[in-house]
């Protein structure tokens, strides 16, 4: 098991107790991690490395699978893409430029036709697909699909035509060998002096997932935010992808890539997302057209092959669990009447519109912008800049208070009575204080029972969203205006409990798990729904979670029952399959690729699917069946074909469509970087990166550049086990505050030395954004690294740290910039660059004078 990206034992030490678990039954535990964590005290082997350069590692890996074959050669070409040639246009990322084929300087993105298969047209799996003009519909379907998903969700694709392959991956132009010439650059050797660790260390990593990956063996990886969160963020999974493809490690017991997800129904705000660009399930938010009907958005966004065939079956049951029997046929089941997407909607330029006065309110449940979201001071003059803020905590948390006590408030930059803002903090429940589902890691269900009711006003954000629904649509009952029907129309009529007319949980629940219209009874899953009009289902992918009535996610069977999968705890989507894909677990002709490694198998004599958990496949479909010309959706996947959600039915080592920055992984440096670019020197960073260069975020000027020295030292943040996020749930409670009652700063006895730092004493670190203090720890678990043949210093921040509470501090998010990954829009916080001195910052006006007087000496404009 590799973990890289994560310092589970901190981060998720429930989760861990399972590590721990895999260790005692003999399991090697690497990992790998900037810092020496509690999970690098535990593991067998830890391996440093520098913030930002994974690609390289996982390249370098790649590369050793690759130059050595030590891939498993009959899943590879049973079961990836390895065969399919790519089209005689495409061209690798330049061993100088480090860019594909398709690049316009001008617009900074690809043209990614060239990226296809030789044969095919291939589009995005899933996402914001939805991006046509004017002109015919099969123009509009093939330009608008290559390449323009901004979130390829759970997979699929369409592919039109039959892509040209060669089993034998000897030609040039195949996956295969396009892989080799591309990662051959990521020796052991470039890889130590971009990462920092010894060829030796890395050569070991490589040497153990080979042993342990095979017929016989498999390796996890398992990551966290410490891979998501950077300029390349999407690109470091694929990574992982790619490598754990050619080991064979997907869709079998042992292995795969798990992303740990730490808060709680963090991976359920996705499937049932509160993200602008998605509707439940990651279907494609549709675009704002001068004329688009249902008709048109499905033919362009539903597949041909695969289950994202059927999806005008999923995106019509769920209208008609948003509008009930005011969805129909005749008014294409009320998808005209659907809010549209105008362009990026995602936080940050939302906040840039607080600033530049085009956004007016604001509700932020159960987050903590002011102090917890990168470049905090810029998310507080947005604050400051709306008419009106609706706040729903536990407690009167910065948001809620930033035109009081904020930074600002003490510098001068903002004065309370100047700030119009109207604040409305309306207490939460807690999570005992109400019940519902929460969905996390392994997509795992579990029910949460009430244990007892919200103290006073507190309310449950269920309570609060349904109450909210209940007077806007008493304001609106009058009204005859064409734009307030579909609030009007909405089936908002949930069956309330307890003292608090609390909404029936249950009741959502089964609505999202869909239902038959007719009759009322629940859907045994989600191949039950109909693009008729005869369901309605809330998110596709979670149906089943109520089959028979029963609440799915609530069965606690001690262990999860008699099968190692533990099926009968809680309730995982899709079907309750608990590793997806697991029908990758046996070889083409449905036998277990090892006994020893048995999970699904196809039983002749049942003439069945079987095994340890619920195939991800149909369970009657045999292995020896070929689809007829002309099949569609599930109809048109092979017997032998396991990734039933893409389009060709194969996992992905290189990526035809469906991704910003590249059809492959490439090594471009973070956005702010003590380093320059070793592998590809005219490309720094990633160039299809969101930037967002403006006065009031500044980005320091890396390696290399004019004014870089200004800003030598490497930071990255994480947490600690004794504080949760920002600090909302933890700098409250006396116990956890006592455990951990002041803002630190990690470094090395080398910087320490250097910079003049004492043990418990103060630090400033200062970005061209903003100056915090910390308190110094000098410990041996922050070395510095030799990259590139010079020594790079690097220190870590704690980010849980604000101004309320039983214990405050400076917040590390005062120092990053905004800079995203072009893919999903998400923020890099795990690099940066910085300068530390010894003592406290500046008080008052003078932080940022402080401030401005670094940005003075570097060159950057004020």
């Amino acid at each position: 098991m590799v973990l890289e990206g994560s310092n589970m034992a901190e981060a998720h030490p429930v989760g861990f107790q399972w590590v721990m678990e895999a260790k005692r039954r003999g399991a090697k535990i690497i990992h790998v991690d900037p810092r020496f964590t509690r999970t690098s005290a535990v593991a067998d082997t830890h391996v440093p490395i520098r913030p930002g350069t994974d690609i390289a590692f996982l390249g370098g890996l790649i590369n050793h699978v690759l130059s050595n074959e030590r891939d498993f050669r009959d899943y590879v070409v049973a079961y990836t893409n390895a065969p399919m040639l790519t089209r005689e246009g495409f061209v690798d990322a330049g061993d100088d430029d480090g860019l594909f084929s398709g690049w316009d300087p001008e617009t900074r993105s690809y043209d990614t036709s060239t990226w296809q298969y030789e044969g095919v047209e291939v589009a995005a799996a899933s996402g914001n697909r939805d991006r046509w003009g004017s002109g015919d519909p099969e123009t509009h379907r093939v330009s608008h699909l290559l390449g323009q998903s901004e979130s390829t969700g759970s997979g699929g694709a369409t592919l039109r035509g039959d892509p040209v392959r060669d089993d034998t991956l000897q030609h040039p132009r195949c996956v295969y060998q396009v892989l080799k010439r591309h990662f051959a650059r990521y020796t052991p050797e470039m890889v130590s002096s971009v990462c920092g660790m010894s060829p030796e260390q890395f050569t070991e990593v490589a040497e153990a997932i080979c042993a342990d990956s095979g017929r016989e063996r498999t390796t996890m990886w398992v990551y966290s935010v410490g891979w998501t969160q950077h300029t390349v963020g999407v690109q470091y999974i694929r990574c992982a992808s790619i490598l754990q493809a050619l080991l064979g490690n997907m869709g079998r017991p042992g292995g795969g890539i798990m992303a740990l997800r730490g808060h709680a129904t963090i991976q359920g705000s996705t499937d049932i997302p509160m993200l602008y660009d998605l509707l439940p399930g990651y279907i494609p938010m549709p675009n704002a057209h001068k004329e688009m009907h249902l008709p048109d958005f499905l033919a362009a966004d539903a597949a041909q092959k695969g289950f994202w065939g059927n999806m005008p079956a999923y995106m019509i049951s769920m209208l008609k669990a948003w509008w009930g029997g005011a969805a129909t046929a005749e008014n294409d089941y009320y998808f005209d009447r659907m809010p549209r997407i105008t362009g990026d909607h995602s936080t940050f330029p939302t906040v840039l519109n607080m600033i530049d006065g085009r956004c007016e309110g604001y509700f932020v449940l159960g987050e903590n912008p002011a102090v917890g979201t990168t470049n905090s001071k810029q998310q507080r003059h947005g604050l400051s800049n709306l008419r009106w803020l609706v706040v729903r905590d536990l407690q009167e948390n910065e948001t809620a208070t930033f035109w009081k006590n904020g930074p600002e408030i003490e510098t001068g930059e903002m004065r309370t009575e100047d700030i119009d803002t109207e604040v409305f903090l309306l207490p939460a429940a807690t999570h005992i204080e109400k019940a519902g589902s929460f969905t996390n890691t392994q997509r795992l269900l579990q029910w949460r029972h009430q244990a007892v009711q919200p103290p006073g006003d507190a309310r449950s954000d269920l309570w609060f969203v349904h109450e909210l629904g209940h007077r806007i649509r008493a304001r609106l009952a009058a009204s005859q205006l064409d734009r307030d029907r579909p609030i009007l129309d909405l089936t908002w009529d949930y069956p309330t409990e307890g003292p608090h007319a609390e909404p029936d949980a249950h009741a959502v629940l089964a609505e999202i798990s869909g239902y038959r219209v007719a009759d009322g009874t629940p859907v045994d899953g989600y191949t039950d729904l109909r693009d008729d009009g005869s369901t309605a289902c809330g998110c596709w992918i979670y149906s089943g979670v109520y089959a028979d009535g029963v609440n799915q996610a609530a069965r606690r069977t001690p262990a999860g029952g008699e099968s190692p999968a533990a099926l009968e705890w809680g309730w995982a989507w899709p079907m309750n399959r608990r590793v997806l894909y697991n029908r990758a677990s046996a070889d083409p002709e449905g036998r277990p690729w090892s006994e020893r490694k048995a999970y699904v198998w196809w039983d002749e004599e049942a003439q069945r699917w079987t095994g340890h958990d619920v195939p991800d496949f149909e369970a009657d479909k045999p292995p020896s069946y070929r689809p007829p010309e002309g099949a569609v959706a599930q109809d048109a996947i092979g017997g032998d074909e396991p990734f039933i959600m893409q389009a060709d039915g194969r996992a992905w080592l290189y990526v035809p469509t469906g991704l910003a920055d590249g059809p492959l992984p490439v090594h471009y440096e973070p956005e702010e970087s003590p380093s320059r670019n070793a592998m590809h020197p005219r490309t720094r960073a990633n160039p299809v990166r969101e930037r967002f260069d403006r006065p009031d975020n500044r980005y320091n000027p890396p390696d290399g550049e004019p004014g870089s020295e200004v800003y030598p030292i490497a930071f990255s943040t994480f947490r600690i086990a004794e504080h949760h996020t920002a600090g909302g749930m933890s700098r409250w409670t006396p116990y956890l505050a006592e455990l951990a009652p002041e803002m630190f700063v990690e470094v090395s006895p080398a910087l320490a030395a250097e910079r003049g730092l004492e043990h418990t004493g103060w630090a400033t670190i200062v970005t061209a954004r903003s100056a915090i203090e910390a308190r110094v720890i000098v410990t041996e678990r922050c070395k510095p690294l030799r990259i590139d043949g010079r020594v790079v210093h690097q220190i870590g921040l704690p980010w849980h740290w604000g101004p309320n509470g039983l214990v405050t501090g400076d917040a590390a998010n005062e120092l990053i910039g905004i800079s995203l990954d072009p893919n999903v829009h998400i923020m890099s916080t795990k690099t940066g660059t910085c300068d530390v001195v010894a003592g406290r910052r500046p008080r008052g006006p003078a932080l940022p004078e402080f401030v401005a007087s670094y940005r003075r000496r570097a060159g950057i404009g004020n």
